[in-house]
């Protein structure tokens, strides 16, 4: 294997709602879902016997025949959602969703340039590496394009830029993800969406992370009241099948050739996504999360070390007065619980599955309570304090 990945010596076999077990049999709470990707549990069911039973069926076949799922996951997508006056286009992942969302906003405008905001990540495939604000990761080939990356919740540098009239989109993630769990204000948002509607900018709504309820409401710009023209979603579309998805406003007209995937939108994805969406709407599985993240936030609230819990519902981040790393290392070995980093080394992420339970989150904010007490005994008994 090309070596790109520093890994944790962990073999998982087997998962089971929050759960993970590993080679050894060793069970594992599972609060950070493969990257937020694990949406409503592992290995459900419903979802379980969705995907056998398409498989029964037919598993794929191209784009050049009618596939009645895809309608079916449109549509229920959009109730969903509440954005039925979208329509849809299926991919394979969230950079490819990224990718054309983005090569659509220059198609409409006629435009190239692109803005996007510091911390941002929005994929590794071409257009989306270049708007992701990593450099360690923009190869020369990605920095062809032409991207401005600003402050977050700086509205006067982006309408300095949006009135010149040659920006094609302006691209944000709904709560970012990799970044660290910053967000934009309601403030700087309703500000953003107003100011690309005057300058004809098309505004993406980068929701592949943050989407799909896990913020407490579908998707998380719905917390501030604002419209996108296009919506980009994957990770928890469905529960680890691999797809993505672009829901683009109605203002946007089609044609043959403009888009295109060979995989995207297949007999087996669309069959993963739907059941996803049954599940949501079956188990009702939005409305409890912000009593969770309330309750969460609460029993955090006094831990030694930590500063701030950012975020919303339960894609939040703990940022300590220190780097997290040895303490995720900690929480895997001794705890047996999976927990996330970010590109801020001090904070710890959280991303569980929309099914986890109060004695889910009991279990890891003890475990963090015992990690974090241990921790400051070692450092008054070695004279540190």
């Amino acid at each position: 294997m090309f070596n790109v990945y520093p890994l944790y010596d962990v073999t998982l076999v087997r998962g089971k709602g929050t759960k993970v077990f590993d080679s050894h049999g060793e069970e594992y709470l599972d609060l950070y879902g493969g990257h937020g990707v694990i949406s409503i549990g592992h290995s459900h069911p419903h979802y379980v016997k969705a995907l056998k039973d398409q498989l029964d069926q037919i598993g794929f076949y191209s784009n050049s025949v009618i596939n009645p799922l895809q309608v079916e996951l449109a549509e229920k997508l959009g109730r969903a959602s509440g954005c039925e006056d979208y329509e849809l286009f299926l991919c394979n992942s969230g950079a490819e969703a990224n990718e054309n969302a983005l090569k659509l906003a220059s198609f409409h405008t006629g435009r190239s340039k692109v803005i996007s905001f510091s911390g941002s990540f929005h994929g590794r495939t071409s257009a989306s590496v270049a708007v992701t604000d990593n450099p360690k990761i923009n190869a020369p080939l990605n920095q062809q394009h032409e991207v401005s990356i600003l402050p977050l919740n700086d509205s006067e540098a982006v309408a300095s830029l949006l009135e010149k009239g040659d920006v094609a989109a302006v691209i944000i993630e709904g709560i970012q993800g990799v970044g660290g769990l910053d967000q934009g204000n309601t403030e700087f948002l309703q500000d953003l969406e107003a100011r690309c509607r005057e300058n004809g900018t098309v505004l993406i709504l980068d929701e592949i992370q943050s989407g799909y309820g896990r913020s407490g409401k579908f998707f998380a710009f719905q917390h501030h009241g604002i419209r996108p023209d296009i919506i980009t979603v994957a990770k928890g579309m469905a529960n680890g099948f691999p797809i993505g998805g672009v829901l683009i406003g109605p203002q946007f007209e089609a044609s043959f050739g403009l888009l295109g995937t060979t995989f995207g939108g297949n007999h087996l994805a669309c069959a993963a996504a739907i059941s996803v969406l049954d599940v949501i709407e079956h188990e009702d599985s939005i409305a409890r999360i912000d009593e969770l993240s309330e309750s969460i936030r609460k029993s955090l609230a006094d831990l030694p070390g930590l500063l701030r819990i950012k975020g919303r519902g339960l894609m939040l981040g703990l940022e300590f007065d220190f780097k997290v790393a040895d303490l995720r290392k900690k929480l895997i070995y001794q705890k047996k619980i999976f927990t996330g980093g970010s590109a801020n080394p001090n904070l710890l992420r959280i991303l569980p599955p929309l099914n986890v339970t109060r004695d889910d989150l009991n279990r890891f904010t003890t475990a963090l309570n015992e990690l974090l007490v241990e921790s400051e005994d070692l450092k008054i008994n070695n004279g540190y304090e």
